[in-house]
C-alpha cells in the first residue's frame, strides 16, 4: 500500500510549514549544542589556564620566568622538583602535611560517625540547640582560636606537633562531618536498625557491619571535606608548629632570599601540593557525585 501524496494547495503549504518548522528545530537544536560547547570550553580554559601556568613555571628557570614570557618552557628543568625532593626542608613539609592531615581525619571520621547516629536516630533535651551549637563553631574563624590554642598546647608540651594541629583541625571538621553524616543517617529508615535487632544483631555489628555500608557515599563527601579543609588551613597550622611539623603550606611562604624570591621552587612545590587532592578526588569521585545529590551538601 503506497502513501497517497497531497497535492491540494493548503496540504502542500501545510506540509511546507512542518518541514520547515522542522528546519528551524533542527538549526536551532544545533546552535545550542555549539553554544554550550563554546561556553563549556571557554570554562575548561578558564579553569585550567591557572593549572597549566603553575606546571608551566615549574619547569623554567627563574632567570627564565623572570625575563621572557612565553606559554611553555623554553630551556625545560627539572631542577625545582629535584631541589623539593633533596631538600629536607621541603620534602618533610608535604610529610607533616599528610601526617596531620591524616590523623585529623581518622578522629574526625570516628568521632562524628556516633554523634550523627545519635543526632539522627534520639530524640533528646536541647538536641537541635546542641546541633545548632556545633555548627556555630563554623561560622568562627580561625584566627579566634589561636592565643587559647597556643597557649594551651605550648602548656602540656604539644606545641609543634602533628597532634596539635590535628585537634586544632577537630574543632571545624568534626561538627562539618556530624552535618553531613547526620543528613544521610536521616534518610536510612529507622525499620533498618529494628530489623537487625530482631535477626540478633549487636549494635556494633550493625552499625559496622549494615549502617555503615549503606551510608558509604556520605562517608566518602565528609572524607573528602575533612581532606581539603586540613590541607589548605593555614593559620592554625603555621602557628602552632615551628620546625619539626612544619606543613608544606607554611613552608611556602618562605622561599624568599637576599636574592629575590624562588619562583620556580614555589610554583614545583604547588605544583607538588595540588596532587594529593586530585587523588584523593579520583578515589571518591563516585561517592561525592551521590553524596552532592542526595546529603545535606
Amino acid at each position: 500500500m503506497t502513501r497517497s501524496v497531497p497535492t491540494t494547495p493548503d496540504s502542500v503549504r501545510q506540509q511546507a510549514a512542518e518541514a520547515s518548522a522542522k528546519r528551524r528545530k533542527l538549526a536551532r537544536s544545533a546552535t545550542v549544542r555549539w553554544r554550550r560547547r563554546t561556553l563549556l570550553g571557554l570554562y575548561l580554559v578558564f579553569v585550567l589556564l591557572p593549572i597549566y601556568w603553575l606546571l608551566n613555571l615549574s619547569l623554567q628557570s627563574n632567570s627564565e620566568i623572570l625575563g621572557t614570557f612565553s606559554f611553555w618552557p623554553q630551556n625545560l628543568t627539572l631542577a625545582n622538583y629535584i631541589g623539593i625532593f633533596t631538600d629536607a626542608n621541603w620534602y618533610m613539609g608535604y610529610v607533616n602535611s599528610l601526617a596531620y592531615v591524616l590523623m585529623n581525619m581518622l578522629i574526625s571520621i570516628l568521632v562524628a560517625l556516633p554523634a550523627a547516629y545519635a543526632f539522627s536516630r534520639f530524640k533528646f533535651i536541647g538536641d537541635k540547640h546542641l546541633f545548632f551549637w556545633l555548627l556555630t563553631n563554623l561560622m568562627a574563624p580561625p584566627a579566634v582560636f589561636l592565643l587559647p590554642y597556643f597557649q594551651l598546647y605550648y602548656s602540656v608540651g604539644l606545641f609543634d606537633t602533628h597532634v596539635a594541629v590535628a585537634l586544632a583541625h577537630c574543632l571545624f571538621n568534626i561538627p562539618l562531618a556530624v552535618w553531613i553524616l547526620e543528613g544521610f543517617m536521616s534518610s536510612v529508615p529507622k525499620e533498618v536498625d529494628e530489623t537487625a535487632y530482631i535477626d540478633g544483631y549487636t549494635f556494633p555489628a550493625f552499625f559496622v557491619k549494615i549502617f555503615i555500608p549503606m551510608i558509604r557515599s556520605g562517608i566518602g563527601v565528609t572524607l573528602f571535606f575533612l581532606f581539603m579543609f586540613s590541607w589548605v588551613e593555614l593559620l592554625l597550622s603555621r602557628t602552632l608548629t615551628a620546625t619539626n611539623a612544619q606543613p608544606i603550606a607554611s613552608i611556602m611562604t618562605r622561599t624568599s632570599t637576599a636574592s629575590g624570591i624562588d619562583w620556580g621552587t614555589l610554583a614545583a612545590a604547588g605544583v607538588l601540593t595540588i596532587i594529593p587532592g586530585v587523588i584523593v578526588v579520583y578515589f571518591v569521585r563516585n561517592h561525592i557525585a551521590k553524596g552532592f545529590a542526595l546529603g545535606r551538601t
